[in-house]
């Protein structure tokens, strides 16, 4: 990264799962920098969903790096994802055709039902799999699984957790770090957000700022995707030993139940 800025420049390691995300600084310029990030990134940018790219190049070893303005701002807090804003952009996310046609370009499989649950249960070590809420989970998404019907297929961002969601000092609102986008049922998203965020008295004031109602069918798809997606999260924090993040997606799992 010095190589690539120079040695002007102040580079700092942004955290994050993957490691490959750096803030750089050089007097008032800042930029966020990400190194071989999805070409989806560029669409990204271009429907106003992230902040603006500002360039890419490519190294002699073959890693693209990505440059972003660096938004000063800060993540929403939990109490605000009730608000109309973060509705309307997961909307607009949900509706734009150039990014679904980027994830299907790039070779983006829909996420069926049946094929989300396959991969879950070949995912999961025998402690997890013996966990009651866990196997209360399965036999729930097991049985419906074949009522959980796809009636579209759009771009899901996969984690809208509220620190993803970045407010600028200018007031515009991003949704960030796309790394698990997926083409799949917008109940997916809608799901998680409102069982976590939402009390569900509001979910279809939520739904109607949104774009929806909120039918019984709808209300299976969320549950269901968010079971799913609780189960993943709990292995995820057990192989990564973050026993209370896992104890807290293992409450939220029994509280969904």
């Amino acid at each position: 990264m010095d190589y690539l800025l120079g040695e002007d420049w102040e580079i700092t390691p942004a955290g994050g799962a993957t490691g490959k995300a750096y803030f750089a600084k050089h007097h008032e310029q800042r930029l966020f920098l990400k190194r071989n990030s999805s070409p989806f990134l560029a669409v990204l940018s271009a429907e106003g969903i992230v902040p603006k790219l500002v360039w890419t190049k490519r190294l002699e070893n073959g890693d693209v790096i990505t440059a972003q303005q660096w938004k000063s701002g800060r993540e929403l807090e939990s109490h605000e994802m009730g608000q109309e804003r973060v509705a309307k952009l997961l909307k607009k996310i949900h509706d734009s055709e150039p990014l679904l046609g980027m994830l299907r370009r790039l070779g983006k499989a829909p996420a069926y039902p049946a094929r989300i649950l396959g991969k879950l249960e070949g995912s999961l070590d025998p402690d997890i799999a013996a966990m009651p809420a866990v196997r209360e989970a399965k036999i729930f998404l097991q049985k419906e699984v074949g009522n959980v019907v796809m009636s579209e297929q759009v771009v899901c961002h996969g984690d809208v957790n509220h620190n993803n969601w970045l407010l600028g000092e200018d007031s515009r609102l991003y949704l960030i770090d796309w790394d698990g986008a997926m083409v799949g049922d917008p109940a997916i998203d809608l799901g998680m957000l409102l069982y976590w965020y939402i009390p569900e008295q509001d979910w279809e004031d939520w739904l109607r700022r949104y774009g929806t109602v909120l039918s019984p069918e709808l209300k299976l798809r969320m549950k269901w995707y968010a079971a799913a997606q609780a189960i993943d999260s709990i292995q995820w924090h057990k192989d990564r030993s973050r026993f209370e993040e896992m104890n807290k997606w293992a409450d939220f799992l029994s509280g969904l139940l």
